[in-house]
Order: structure tokens, then C-alpha cells, then sequence
């Protein structure tokens, strides 16, 4: 089947799928949790298969634990994200203006679905429920496209979830494709007649080869290049949890921390102990001559000197920069250079200065005495999420249903003409009064 052909059925079936009822989709989700579920053995088997070749393949750590679905509750948090987003609230229909323009003739502004998602991604095979689900709920087509290293997985996964929608829902066949093929996507890349956004999940060799090679509007992030300022006022007990958990809890995640930075007010033994707090967590700190002047935790092997491009770097491992900086203005223009506008972090106990970083940084997400680990859809209450977004038009942050929304005007008439209307000290003008919703 041609890259055409995909697109053109999955245009086609957009236009069924966006005007069922909203029980109508969420039965459909619970089929396929249902499905995924009585299938969990086979599927797991599956994803070995596709471990135990990235390993012999040498793959990097990162991508192996992002294939890895078989890790405690993994699997099963994927299924829980399809049952959120199944009772989450309707997106579809909603009216967020009414305005009565004449007597008879009222206009709304109401929710639709964008249209036909393309997604892309390398390694992370539970984004096969997570999008299927966020597609279906939000009234999108979606076509999926898999890397090779989660191809077993992904195979069996997609034979299920098609299988299940032929069968035991109303949701049109053509509404979720799953593309198997190892062929390249540059043919799907080219379908911007049919296809209305393209969503990748992976690496920023990925994130950038797409956006370079399609007319289609991208939305996603290349890198994570997460920062957290520790202020001069600050509690080092919570200091101490949000820097670790940000750092280890996983670090091959894209809102894990990557930079740290300290007012350099702070006293030398409050530094040194939340680093060795960080040394004691294996992970490995990599300073600037400033920071390494005033050490005194003694020789580790978890102690390096930071390289010329370690406050650009996306380490996706149990690494981090470290460096001294002056004030809060100097963090917020140091975060707004360096940082890939994902999610950055202030600890502070000072309100003003917490409220000036939450103005000044340019990022999607800012936070105040939280780990950057919460920059995700499931905790952000979305159910799940198609991706982060660092993009500063339509949605931004982690993506959930609100996300894959657009809107169209219904304006409703009884034979108005625009003729007759010709605006103030004409025969007949506007009323312009809002309608309560």
C-alpha cells in the first residue's frame, strides 16, 4: 500500500470518526485496554526479542531503557493510560465562544479535532497505546510509524490493536493504521495534501532529519535540556529530594535535569553536601573551574571537569553539569541561552525572585521547588500524552487531548444575506452580544 494510499484512508476515515459519540470512542478504547491486556505475555515476549537485539547491537543505555516495556509497572501503566483517557471528559463539541450577531443569527466557536496525525518515533513501543488512545478520545486519525528497534513489538502490538478495532468497535478501520514496513518515511513526509501534523517521538537526530524534510507543521522537541537554580534562600531538604529525583529518577527521560546551577552565595558546605548527595546516587558531576575551587568532597570518580559543551548537552544519563552562578537574572539569561525550552526549575524560598524565574524563563514548562520529573501528561492529569511540545504556537508542554484540538466557527442563520449588513450607518449593523453558554 503506498504512502498515498495510507494517507488518503486515513483522511477518509477523519471524516467518520470525528462525528462519533463520545461513548462511542471510549467503548473503543476499553476494547483495545482489554486487548493489550489478555495479550500482556505474548507482548512482552515480543518486546525481549527486540532488547536482547539492541543490546547485541551495542544501542545506547538511553534507548534501552525507553524500549524496555518488561520494567516494574511499565506495561501496566499503559494500560491505566488508556482507561484515563477513555473517562476523561469529551474534547470534541465544546462551544468556548457564542456571540449573537443579529436576531437569528448566532455564531460559536466550537472543539474539533485537527484532523490526521503522522507519528513517528524510535524505541518507545507503549507510544503505540498512548497515541492510539489520545486519537481515537480526541476524534483524530492517527498513522503510526515505529523504528526498527521496537519492530517485533510493535508488530504484534499494532496486530492487536487493528485486530480489535475491525472487530469490536465503531471506530473505522482506516481511523488507526500501524505501519509496519521498514521502509523509509519520506514518502509519508510528503502527504500534506492528506495529512495535517506530524508528531516525533525520539531522538533529535529524529526530531530534526523530520523537520528539515516536510511541509507538514511538526510539533515536538528535539532536545531536553532541563536546568534547576538552587537561589541563595533556600530549604537544602527539599533542595536535596528535587535534584536527585529530577536526576535519577529517570534519567533517560527528557524532563530529567541536565544542568545544575548554584547562587554562588550560597555557603561552600551547603554546595558540597547536596553534590555529595548527588556522588552518593552514582551520579557523575561535571564542574566548572569555579564549582571545582571550591570542592570538598576529595577525589571521585563521579568528579569531572565540565567541557566546553556540558550546559549544552543532553546527557540522558546518571550525569549532570554543574556551575556557580550570580543572581537570579544571570540564571534566567544563562537557561534562556543554553536551554532547549523544555522544563526548568527555581528552588527558592523567596516568592519574588520564584515569580521573576516563572516570568523570565522562556520554556513550556517553569516550576518553583518541584522536579522537573513532573513534565508529563499522565501527572499532569491528561491521561497520557502524545509528546512534549517546546513549540510556541498551538500546544506547548506535555500534549495531551486539549493538544490535538482545533476549533471551527458554526455561525447559524435564518436566511440572512451579508448584503444587508454593511456595518454602522447602513441600512442594518451588527448587534454583537454575547450569548451566555
Amino acid at each position: 500500500m503506498s504512502a498515498e494510499s495510507i494517507a488518503k484512508a486515513a483522511n477518509l476515515a477523519f471524516s467518520s470518526l470525528k462525528t462519533l459519540s463520545n461513548t462511542q470512542r471510549s467503548t473503543a478504547l476499553q476494547k483495545i485496554h482489554d486487548a493489550l491486556a489478555a495479550h500482556k505475555d505474548q507482548v512482552l515476549e515480543a518486546n525481549k526479542l527486540d532488547m536482547d537485539a539492541a543490546i547485541e547491537h551495542k544501542f545506547s543505555s538511553s534507548l534501552i531503557k525507553r524500549l524496555d516495556l518488561s520494567s516494574p509497572g511499565k506495561y501496566d501503566g499503559m494500560l491505566q493510560g488508556i482507561l484515563d483517557v477513555a473517562n476523561l471528559e469529551d474534547p470534541v463539541g465544546k462551544i468556548t465562544l457564542a456571540k449573537k450577531i443579529d436576531e437569528g443569527l448566532n455564531l460559536y466557536r466550537v472543539t474539533a479535532p485537527i484532523g490526521v496525525l503522522l507519528i513517528i518515533f524510535e524505541s518507545r513501543p507503549e507510544v503505540i497505546a498512548n497515541i492510539t488512545a489520545l486519537a481515537i478520545k480526541s476524534g483524530n486519525s492517527a498513522i503510526l510509524k515505529g523504528g526498527k528497534e521496537s519492530y517485533q513489538t510493535f508488530k504484534i502490538m499494532s496486530d492487536i490493536v487493528n485486530e480489535t478495532l475491525a472487530k469490536d468497535t465503531d471506530v473505522p478501520k482506516d481511523a488507526i493504521q500501524l505501519i509496519q514496513s521498514r521502509e523509509d518515511v519520506a514518502d509519508l513526509l510528503s502527504q500534506d495534501k492528506y495529512i495535517d501534523l506530524v508528531i516525533p517521538r525520539g531522538s533529535n537526530a529524529l526530531v530534526r532529519n523530520i523537520k528539515s524534510n516536510t511541509k507538514i507543521p511538526v510539533l515536538g522537541h528535539a532536545d531536553g535540556i532541563c536546568s534547576i537554580y538552587v537561589d541563595e534562600n533556600f530549604d537544602i531538604v527539599k533542595a536535596k529530594r528535587i535534584v536527585v529525583d529530577a536526576k535519577t529518577n529517570y534519567p533517560a527521560g527528557c524532563n530529567a535535569v541536565e544542568q545544575l546551577l548554584f547562587n554562588k552565595n550560597i555557603p561552600v558546605e551547603q554546595i558540597n553536601e547536596i553534590l555529595q548527595t548527588l556522588i552518593a546516587a552514582k551520579v557523575t558531576i561535571h564542574v566548572t573551574e569555579q564549582v571545582k575551587q571550591i570542592l570538598t568532597i576529595g577525589e571521585s570518580e563521579y568528579i569531572k571537569d565540565a567541557e566546553e559543551d556540558a550546559f549544552d548537552k543532553e546527557w540522558l544519563s546518571l550525569d549532570i553539569s554543574v556551575d556557580l552562578i550570580d543572581n537570579v537574572s544571570a540564571a534566567i539569561a544563562h537557561i534562556n541561552l543554553h536551554s532547549s525550552k523544555h522544563t526548568d526549575c527555581i528552588i527558592t524560598e523567596d516568592k519574588a525572585k520564584a515569580n521573576l524565574f516563572l516570568h523570565g524563563v522562556d520554556s513550556a514548562g517553569i516550576y518553583w521547588n518541584a522536579s522537573t520529573r513532573f513534565a508529563d501528561g499522565f501527572r499532569y492529569g491528561f491521561g497520557t500524552e502524545v509528546g512534549i511540545s517546546t513549540n510556541k504556537i498551538h500546544a506547548r508542554g506535555p500534549v495531551g487531548l486539549e493538544g490535538l484540538m482545533s476549533y471551527q466557527y458554526h455561525l447559524k442563520g435564518d436566511g440572512h444575506i451579508a448584503s444587508e449588513y454593511v456595518g454602522a450607518g447602513g441600512r442594518k449593523h451588527f448587534i454583537h452580544e454575547d450569548i451566555k453558554l
